[in-house]
């Protein structure tokens, strides 16, 4: 049995394309963060999900987005621009699920604003 679950952050927007037979293939980047502190590292598969469900969840990955992701891994060699050799980690998903977007965090205020004021007093007890 070959299956990878993760969930991670797609690294860019999705890419939809057909294949010669009309097939629909959605791919995308994203970060797979293990480890903590020193020993963190990130891991970019390139997911594809194909057929129907490619079509429908293809406006919604979008960077940043969190998905959850199920599906076959394989390590594809590749000649790179200048002669090497390359190595890509693809995903061939079973399941993508939408987790969410990335939330942006509001700065806390670091004084109370002047419209604030102490009713501390006025408690009668």
């Amino acid at each position: 049995m070959n299956n990878w679950n993760f969930v991670a952050r797609l690294g860019a927007d999705a890419e939809l394309r057909h294949t010669p037979k009309g097939e629909p293939v959605c791919s995308f980047r994203c970060a797979v963060d293990s480890g903590w502190g020193e020993r963190k590292a990130t891991t970019w598969p390139t997911v594809q999900l194909w057929g129907k469900r490619a079509e429908s969840l293809k406006p919604y990955l979008s960077k940043g987005t969190q998905v959850a992701v199920s599906g076959e891994v394989t390590l594809r060699e590749y000649d790179k621009k200048d002669g090497s050799k390359g190595y890509s980690l693809d995903v061939r998903a079973a399941d993508v699920t939408l987790l969410g977007k990335a939330e942006k965090a509001e700065p806390k205020p670091s004084k109370p604003s002047a419209d604030w004021q102490d009713d501390a007093d006025a408690i009668p007890f």
